[in-house]
């Protein structure tokens, strides 16, 4: 009798421990999910993801601008990504300094960039499936606090003037970027040197247990991917191995160090501080898998 009594309670004991640890690793997961969630995203085409996050959206001030979408909803999904840490430059949200020089090509011109692409910033902010109406209220709700906003129904032909200005002086600011894009890439490479062993010592590199235990794919689809889908300023696409030689020649510890402190365009972490350095290690091994 005493050593069934001492079973029961040594399984109810087991029991009691192992329900713990799985919430533990519940919460961990969702702590991971809650650091991961405020940042933009990437939608390729043919996948249905731009109409459907303005849907989910319930108004506020950009709506009237964009003919009833919320465009801070829209904004939140595509745009923070870039604009909200000033990635490749891109002017943050209400930074008047930063915007004053475009403010002053209109409206318009800044609304066509955003539709079909300048510089480093890929048309409709990487996701085709965008109608103009959500780019439209994105476009509003991001300029907002810097210039007044048209309504979504003005006309067209009274910008045009100066909307065929402004593509001149687009074309030449973009011809001066995209040489600078070059010259720094150039750099980049020389820099790397490295060749084949060291991209393969790159590869071999032994992985911290701690690492190894966290979902590098969700905190890559999470943060990662909004650049690296699309090579955003030059960012080099997952699985592109041509463009990841040269910087896995550098070492793994090399590129840990450009992920969680930043380096040219890339904002440490990504843009998410509250990412932890074991996560964006994962991240990284993902990545260049």
């Amino acid at each position: 009798m005493k050593s069934s009594k001492l079973i029961m309670g040594c399984l109810i004991t087991l029991g009691l421990g192992s329900g713990q640890a799985m919430a533990q690793d519940d919460a961990e997961r969702d702590a991971m999910a809650e650091r991961l969630a405020p940042v933009g995203s990437v939608c390729l085409e043919g996948q249905e993801c731009g109409s459907a996050m303005a849907a989910a959206s319930g108004g506020g001030d950009a709506a009237a601008s964009g003919g009833g979408v919320d465009g801070e909803a829209v904004y939140g999904g595509i745009c923070m990504a870039c604009h909200d840490t000033g990635v490749a430059g891109a002017p943050k949200r209400g930074d008047e300094a930063a915007w004053a020089e475009r403010t002053t090509k209109g409206f318009d011109t800044l609304l066509d960039h955003a539709l079909n692409g300048f510089n480093a910033m890929p048309a409709r902010g990487g996701n085709p499936n965008l109608s103009d109406e959500e780019v439209h209220a994105a476009v509003a709700y991001l300029v907002e606090p810097v210039m007044e906003v048209p309504s979504s129904d003005a006309g067209a032909s009274e910008a045009a003037p100066a909307e065929e200005t402004a593509s001149d002086d687009s074309a030449a600011a973009g011809d001066e970027a995209a040489g600078e894009g070059a010259a720094a890439t150039d750099a980049a490479g020389d820099e790397a040197g490295g060749g084949d062993a060291a991209a393969a010592d790159a590869g071999s590199a032994e992985v911290d247990p701690a690492v190894a235990a966290i979902d590098g794919e969700a905190v890559y689809g999470g943060i990662c991917m909004a650049c690296h889908e699309a090579g955003v300023a030059g960012a080099p696409v997952r699985g592109d191995a041509a463009a990841w030689e040269p910087r896995l020649a550098k070492g793994m510890d090399t590129l840990y160090d450009h992920a969680i402190n930043g380096f040219n365009a890339m904002p440490p972490k990504g843009g998410n501080p509250s990412l932890s350095d074991d996560e964006i290690k994962a991240a990284v091994i993902y990545m260049t898998q």
